[in-house]
């Protein structure tokens, strides 16, 4: 078996491992408005769900990017889901730019409910959220990682997505990130019973 300290940054492969192993992640597609009211939309692929009373996300942010100072300057966010008709829109969003990443990818905008940064029109589904709290996190020098903890206070699903009450996975085509270049969409489910206690 392979193995190596992480902390010493000398895994003697040709690229880093670890987030091949943690995978598939599933990407935050996250919105958010500056104080002056510019958007900004960029792909977070640290992200999940972290509790479910209330229902709190988290995504991390490896620098000091625009969503997390606009996250820490307004304290609302939208994270919008991908799909596979969004994977180019997505990879667009991904550019380090000052251009508003809604007009670079040709993407139109829907209102939110209850924050004021915009959801992704296409997207199918769109999670509104308020900022609980930032955890500063070890960094490199001159280097800032953060993660934001947030509340869900309004969900949007698309119809053709719900059946019989749920969620139809499949037909979302969720996309994922796998590490490196790599990402998968799903395209296939089991059920797996939890054993009775």
């Amino acid at each position: 078996m392979y193995s190596y300290d992480p902390l010493d940054e000398n895994h003697g492969l040709r690229y880093d491992p670890i987030k091949a192993l943690v995978m598939p992640r599933p990407i935050g597609w996250v919105s958010t408005m500056c104080s002056t009211g510019k958007l900004n939309l960029a792909p977070y692929s640290f992200f999940n769900l972290v509790n479910t009373s209330p229902y709190q996300v988290m995504m991390a942010s490896a620098g000091e990017k625009d969503s997390l100072k606009n996250i820490e300057n307004t304290g609302e966010m939208v994270f919008n889901g991908v799909s596979l008709p969004q994977l180019a829109a997505m990879n667009t969003t991904s550019s380090l730019t000052t251009e508003n990443e809604f007009e670079l990818a040709k993407l139109s905008t829907l209102p939110a409910v209850q924050v004021k940064p915009p959801r992704v029109a296409n997207a199918p589904w769109h999670l509104e959220c308020r900022l609980d709290q930032i955890i500063e996190l070890r960094s490199p020098p001159q280097k800032r990682h953060a993660m934001v903890i947030a509340t869900i206070v309004q969900v949007h699903i698309v119809n053709d997505a719900l059946r019989d009450g749920k969620v139809d996975q499949v037909q979302l085509q969720t996309v994922a990130r796998c590490g490196y270049r790599d990402y998968t969409v799903i395209d296939s489910l089991f059920e797996l019973e939890r054993p009775l206690t």
